[in-house]
């Protein structure tokens, strides 16, 4: 029997870039936890085709394209919802774009215009049309997923964590704004994932996929169902006292990193104690 604190029946959960990925592991969960998901992207074929994979599932799911580039379409998808399902009652901003890969202050103008309008504004503008709804019942709760690029300085993907910087801020402002009304805003921080959308660094090439996976030492899979569980949590009653917080998933890629930088700092007063250091870091003691 699934705890009440993740049941999530009666909900309508819009998730954005829900037909693959990360974005398509949350809708399937949460529609296994009782929601009824909008499954939303730009192609309506793959829309529909994943709606009816959940429903075969015995899932509740409805396919409504849309292309969150654009504000009308944003302002449709979600008046459409309002008009058929009564509204939104937790909203997913997944959906992301990646488009350029190398030195930040490189970065094209129209590159940085597209990444900035797909990666923040696109988000705003949704949480903003999916509010009214949430305040007049006192209630819903917003997920914005951002990247561990929001929290560290990146040689060629600079253009992309800024974005998802901008991300955690975004949740923090919008937790404090629509606090008074029971409204939750959080986010997530995955490290890699195995999704299309990071082919470049899940396997494609075997030398960096080695240097990712060397990177976490817990076991984990790394897969977008890994993600999906922090969703459900911070979109469900067993979240009702988290908001304003972005939830890194890394795999402890974090503590290691900042155990070796520790390491180097040691460096500068005794080298014999620094390597007795190291070692025992490495070896987990």
């Amino acid at each position: 029997m699934m705890s009440p604190l993740f049941d999530l029946t009666g909900k309508t959960a819009l998730i954005t870039g829900s037909t693959k990925g990360i974005g398509k592991a949350i809708a399937e969960h949460m529609a296994q936890s009782g929601a009824h998901v909008i499954i939303s992207s730009r192609k309506e074929d793959a829309c529909r085709e994943v709606a009816s994979q959940i429903q075969q599932q015995g899932g509740l799911a409805t396919p409504i394209p849309a292309n969150i580039s654009h504000e009308d379409q944003i302002q449709k998808l979600v008046q459409q919802i309002n008009d058929t399902l009564g509204g939104v009652d937790i909203l997913v901003c997944n959906a992301a774009v990646n488009p350029y890969f190398g030195p930040f202050l490189d970065t094209p103008d129209d590159v940085f215009d597209k990444t900035v309008q797909v990666n923040i504004r696109s988000n705003m503008k949704l949480a903003k049309a999916c509010l009214p709804h949430m305040q007049a019942q006192k209630d819903g709760a917003i997920v914005i997923i951002s990247s561990i690029a929001a929290f560290k300085g990146s040689r060629n993907l600079g253009m992309y964590a800024v974005t998802k910087a901008a991300d955690t801020q975004l949740v923090r402002n919008l937790a404090v704004a629509y606090g008074k009304d029971n409204i939750r805003v959080n986010g997530i921080a995955p490290a890699v994932v195995k999704t299309d959308f990071a082919k470049a660094f899940n396997g494609e090439e075997p030398e960096r996929a080695k240097v990712v996976a060397d990177s976490v030492r817990t076991g984990a899979t790394w897969s977008p169902d890994d993600i999906a569980g922090a969703a459900i949590y911070l979109a469900s009653r067993a979240g009702a006292w988290t908001t304003g917080q972005t939830l890194i998933i890394d795999g402890d890629g974090r503590l290691t990193n900042v155990k070796r930088v520790l390491v180097l700092h040691v460096s500068f007063s005794n080298t014999h104690d620094v390597k007795l250091f190291y070692i025992n870091v490495q070896s987990g003691i």
